[in-house]
């Protein structure tokens, strides 16, 4: 019998896991997980913390008994300290302190990724803290609950900031927003996130950009949060959510190579430099099917995909990783915001000769009730034609999240816009248009690359 030891045990550890029984149930499964939550929903907390999801306990995809009785034999508060490629062997830290040795015939490391910690004095201070697991979604609620903050200050305005915006007024804390770039939500087109900043302030969410934090001392009365150019709030609570980074020690230190945003570099089938070593998840560099070349997005279901890859291949398959395209959406109050592909930017880095167009409509016909506005942003090649990229903005209610994954698909597929006028929807008038909006984006696409290619507007 052969045997696999998972390193990790979030999406992509468990995925492989569960994948490498599937396609050899004789395989030995042990995974090693560093705290007491395996196969938790991380992009969860901002609503176990808003008290949407009342019991954190919720937050499971599985239960521990649901994953070993899989066969995989799970390791809480197990934490991985060294990889032996030779001689195939994990060592491993016990939560009493003791070390154990777990052979393998193939190995996945699956050490995800840790929040960014900017250069800012402070960042220790009580009342100041990143949202990246558990332990920290725990610390952010007893906070609360002790403390009842009055004033919070969220430093990082993606997706996890802005989902803290909503969580944070929901519980009744005047929220202040500070971003270093321009624009709040960089993944997408600045005239996208102007609308969206609007929308924010219309919620009593203060909004700064171009503000670089530099320090956070500690009052009596409680935080104060210094910034360029004069800025200086004093707050209650501060959460700092710029990004997340790849762990990759364990990786390094057994010799495996980095590559794309220092994550590990792997092969389409998830392999590394390393014999018999496969990794996945946030601690792994992406495949971007678009760019063809490797780059880093730590979603979870890129996550997912790469997990089930790995897992399959170190069980004896010969599977490849199809590649990512960004696909991201997020809910901001009753507003969604999503996005896939690429930007002007990067595609014209890439040799493409991007045009993007912007149209607003309707998400059904107008007469039946409760029709909701969405945008649409293209982009696609005009020498070629070829669709590159989308962002969509609209209310809950308009089916955002669906449309973008018909972009993805048609990205994924390396459709041209054209293609899009030509695939049969769905239609009944209270969910749509006989010309869905995305087919009236696409359209609006094809008459400004006509113009573009004979000099008119």
């Amino acid at each position: 019998m052969s045997t696999l030891v998972v390193i990790g045990g979030s999406d992509a550890g468990i995925m492989a896991g569960l994948r490498a029984k599937e396609k050899d149930p004789h395989m030995g499964v042990s995974m090693l997980v560093a705290d007491a939550f395996v196969n938790f929903s991380i992009c969860g907390l901002p609503f176990y913390l808003s008290g949407e999801v009342p019991d954190w306990r919720r937050l499971a995809h599985r239960s521990l008994d649901e994953i070993q009785a899989s066969g995989i034999d799970v390791h809480l508060n197990t934490r991985a300290v060294a990889i032996d490629p030779v001689q195939h062997k994990v060592l491993g830290r016990q939560e009493d302190g003791t070390d154990k040795e777990w052979a393998y015939d193939r190995l996945v490391i699956a050490t995800g990724s840790e929040s960014v910690r900017p250069g800012i004095g402070g960042l220790e201070l009580p009342g100041v803290f990143t949202l990246h697991t558990m332990a920290d979604g725990f610390h952010v609620a007893q906070f609360m609950e002790r403390h009842k903050p009055a004033r919070a200050l969220i430093i990082g305005a993606g997706y996890i900031g802005l989902e803290m915006a909503e969580a944070l007024n929901r519980r009744g804390v005047e929220v202040i927003m500070v971003e270093q770039l321009p624009a709040i939500l960089p993944t997408i087109d600045e005239g996208l996130a102007h609308h969206l900043r609007v929308y924010l302030e219309g919620k009593h969410v203060n909004v700064h950009t171009g503000v670089r934090v530099e320090k956070i001392e500690r009052t009596a009365e409680g935080l104060i949060v210094y910034g360029d150019g004069g800025f200086l709030r004093e707050v209650d609570m501060v959460l700092v959510v710029v990004g997340v980074k790849p762990v990759t020690g364990l990786a390094v230190n057994a010799g495996i190579t980095l590559g794309a945003g220092r994550a590990i570099h792997v092969d389409r089938f998830m392999a590394t430099n390393q014999e018999d070593i496969f990794a996945a998840g946030d601690c792994a560099e992406t495949y971007h099917r678009l760019l063809e070349t490797e780059s880093y997005l730590p979603l979870g279901t890129t996550a997912h995909k790469q997990g089930r890859v790995a897992g399959e291949n170190a069980a004896g398959g010969h599977l490849e990783f199809e590649g990512s395209l960004g696909t991201q959406v997020v809910k901001v109050f009753d507003w969604v915001v999503a996005r896939t592909g690429i930007r002007d930017e990067d595609a014209t880095v890439s040799g493409y000769d991007p045009l993007s167009t912007q149209i607003t409509g309707w998400d059904h016909k107008v007469y039946y009730p409760g029709a909701q506005e969405i945008t649409i942003r293209i982009t696609g090649d005009k020498k070629t034609g070829q669709l590159l990229g989308a962002s969509l903005l609209g209310h809950r209610d308009a089916a955002v999240a669906k449309r973008v994954d018909i972009f993805a698909m048609a990205l994924y597929n390396r459709m041209r816009v054209e293609d899009l006028l030509h695939v049969d929807l769905s239609y009944t008038p209270p969910l749509g248009s006989p010309w869905d909006v995305i087919q009236m984006a696409a359209a609006d696409w094809l008459k400004h690359a006509a113009g573009n290619r004979t000099g008119g507007d």
